[in-house]
Formats: C-alpha cells, structure tokens, sequence
C-alpha cells in the first residue's frame, strides 16, 4: 500500500525541478504530486529530469490553487525556513513523517513546498495546520527544492518501512475535519463576528486571522466543530433578535 500522502509544489518555476521532485518521491515510495499553477509544465525538460518517475508526472494534479489542492485533507503541513507574524506549530522532519503516517489513516494529508526563490505566501502557509522546519548550517541554509522534499520523503519512508503509524490509530471519534469544512468553519466564524459587532468591518485589523489561527493550532475533531458551528448559530440567531 502506498500512504495517503500528497507532495503539493505552488507555482514551481523551473520545469526541471518539477521533474527532480517526482523522482525524489519515488525513490521513496511516494506518488501523489499536486502541482499548483507550475509555471511551464507538462515539460520535456521535467520528463528528462524524472528518469524513471515518469508516471508520477503522468498522473500529477494540476490546480489552479493551493486551497483547491488541499480541500480534501485533514492534516496539512507547511515547508518553511522562516516564522511568520502568526506563527504555526512547528515540527521537525522527523515529528512531520510520523504525524503525517498516522493521520493518513484517516484521511489524505498533504505536504506543501513554495516557491523556489520565496517560499510560501503568508495566506498559503495560514492554510497550513503546521509548519515543518528543515535545520541546515547556517552558513548556507538554502536548500534546492527537491532536495527539501527528498529529506521529508525520506522521513515518511522511514516511518512506513518501521510500520509505526499502526502503533496510533485514529478513532472515529478523534476524526479531523478536511480543509474544505474547516474553510467553511471559519466563513461562519468571520459572519457570526460581524453580526455581533465584535469585528469592526472598517477596523478589522488581524483579530479574525488570529481566530483562525487558534482554531487550526487546536484541531477540533469533526464532532467539536460541530458543536462550534451550532453554538455560532446560537449566537447568530441571538444578534438578530436584538436588532
């Protein structure tokens, strides 16, 4: 079986890296590659660069976003060598593999790399649950795109072969929401903010973005957000009565 775990690379600009990363998740058992709006792909020069990955680039999706590319998932992790103004959890290589192992379980789970020269936007990395950390000397800490997803691919790969995602089941239970119903979540949560006043729709500074923020960093399973969204309709229902 291969983990249900996806490579996403957002607005990849050289074709051949396209091509360097497919082989790279090969060589470790990976064949899911979701490729946001590449600059110049299909390519001969990323076929080329694939040697012997070639159906990885034959079967990759292509969007024409990240939010497209994550909808279906519930667990999405971040490349990124820098912090943000909201930071993200933070994991290492090795914490990303296992965590991602396990969560694929119950539902596909994927990994995202920016931009070769700028990484991840700041509203792409905001849709990442996590972020992963790559340590590097830093003399010289820049790492080539596929290197970074041969490392994180390697890590996955170890943990596969060691058949420890087993060891951590998911219940139904502890179910995580995908993206596309945490999205909808936080649509919800900015209209119930409104209808309160409690954000001022010509000030609204970064207090909803801090929300959001929150409520990635603490995951509620698919149950809690449900009662969350029942308790925002409450509330909802509450600002319209007083009007």
């Amino acid at each position: 079986m291969q983990p249900n775990i996806r490579i996403v690379l957002v607005k990849t600009w050289h074709p051949g890296n396209i091509g360097a990363v497919a082989r790279a998740m090969k060589n470790m058992g990976l064949y899911q590659l979701y490729l946001v709006d590449p600059v110049d792909f299909p390519s001969e020069e990323a076929s080329n660069r694939s040697g012997k990955a070639l159906d990885v680039l034959e079967q990759a999706t292509v969007v024409t976003s990240l939010s497209e590319a994550i909808a279906d998932c519930a667990l999405v992790i971040g490349t990124s060598a820098r912090d943000r103004s909201i930071k993200l959890p933070a994991l290492s290589p090795e914490q990303c593999a296992q965590k991602s192992m396990t969560e694929q379980q119950q539902a596909p789970v994927a990994i995202v790399f920016g931009r070769e020269r700028t990484g991840l936007l700041n509203d792409e990395i905001q849709q990442c649950h996590f972020q992963v950390n790559i340590d590097t000397s830093p003399e010289y800490p820049v790492l080539n795109l596929s290197q970074a997803v041969q490392i994180i691919c390697y890590e996955i790969f170890k943990v596969f072969q060691a058949d420890k995602p087993n060891d951590s089941q998911l219940t139904e239970d502890d179910a995580y929401p995908l993206q596309k119903e945490l999205i909808a979540f936080q649509q919800h949560l900015s209209d119930a903010s409104q209808a309160t006043g409690f954000i001022n729709d010509r000030h609204p500074g970064q207090t909803l973005e801090h929300l959001q923020a929150l409520f990635r960093r603490a995951r509620p399973s698919k149950k809690e957000l449900s009662i969350l969204r029942g308790f925002l309709s409450s509330v909802e229902e509450q600002a319209i009565k007083k009007r």
